[in-house]
């Protein structure tokens, strides 16, 4: 994922269609006298859709897309003709898509599935033609109903990027080095901090061709809550995967102090990120000695699943994929 197209916030206006009026028309027939009403209704305006697609991996085709409106329903004509319906507007959105009233910040729905279709604003219904008003004692209605308006608000749409395991970890802890070890993905990978600007994704192959989706999340550091380094723009992105993978690299100063630093961050940002089962993966392990492994495991906490693993050898990789399979397919065991 280019950082220039990746975007996962826009605010858009979105206006559906209004209702086409009603015929206010009688009968004219050759030797017919007295023709009755026969106006026929309009057709209601055309609705703002949101369509859940799977294709999709971001908002970028809206960034520059401000206005969406509907087209308006047609009015009704003699003969008891409906006019016809105002076409709909169908916007296309990745999954993982929440939309918000703009103004007060309120959640309308989300889009989880493919091909999941919600309606953002309801077309105006079209009128009645004066069919509608006669009477015994009103047989020439002259009466038909105008239309109702279509609907307008500036909505904001924001992506929460749907993964089985999302990664977290300070800066250079190797999350997307072990992203491009165990799936397809090709993020960008170098020995300088934030190297990783936006989510990267990835699909890991696992036995009897299973597989799971990996997100590697932009690293935070302490403070990151305060809006230091790329502060919690990107942990929206962490509050759909069903398991949080912990990953500290072997040469750290404090592997505890560093784990419970990024426990504190999700905390503040929301608590109830830590109800997530976590597994906590001390990478780089191929940089210690023998001696220096046996110091390091006294360090990790022992109220987490944990593993030492090495992109570079593929040590504990395997391993990390059971441990992250067996978690997925059972309850909430870390609290």
């Amino acid at each position: 994922m280019a950082s220039s197209n990746f975007i996962d916030y826009v605010k858009i206006n979105v206006r559906s269609g209004s209702g086409g009026a009603g015929s206010l028309h009688f009968r004219r027939e050759k030797h017919v006298e007295k023709g009755g009403p026969d106006g026929g209704d309009g057709g209601r305006g055309g609705h703002v859709i949101l369509k859940g697609n799977s294709q999709l991996w971001t908002l970028l085709h809206l960034k520059y897309t401000k206005h969406l409106k509907a087209f308006d329903g047609k009015g009704g004509e003699g003969g008891r003709r409906s006019g016809s319906i105002g076409k709909d507007i169908i916007v296309e959105v990745p999954l993982g898509t929440i939309a918000k009233n703009a103004e007060t910040g309120e959640q309308l729905f989300e889009i989880t599935e493919d091909g999941q279709e919600v309606i953002l604003l309801k077309g105006g219904r079209g009128g009645m033609g004066n069919d509608h008003f006669k009477s015994a004692t009103n047989q020439t209605p002259q009466h038909a109903q105008t239309g109702e308006a279509g609907l307008e608000a500036w909505v904001i749409l924001e992506l929460k990027v749907l993964a089985d395991v999302g990664l977290v970890g300070f800066p250079n802890a190797g999350k997307s080095t072990l992203l491009s070890v165990v799936s397809a993905a090709r993020p960008e990978i170098a020995d300088y901090p934030f190297t990783t600007l936006v989510p990267n994704l990835g699909v890991v192959s696992y036995r009897d061709y299973k597989s799971f989706v990996m997100a590697d999340i932009p690293g935070i550091i302490e403070g990151a809550s305060q809006g230091k380094g790329l502060g919690l723009r990107f942990l929206r992105h962490i509050e759909r995967n069903s398991i949080l993978l912990f990953m500290v690299p072997a040469d750290s100063e404090d592997i505890n102090a560093e784990y419970e630093t990024l426990l504190q961050e999700l905390r503040i940002y929301n608590p109830s990120l830590l109800d997530k089962n976590r597994i906590l993966a001390i990478s780089k392990i191929d940089v210690l000695s023998e001696e220096e492994r046996a110091d390091l495991i006294k360090q990790i906490p022992a109220s987490i699943p944990s593993i030492l693993i090495s992109a570079i050898t593929q040590e504990g990789i395997e391993q990390l994929k059971d441990q992250v399979w067996n978690l997925i397919n059972s309850p909430l065991s870390v609290k």
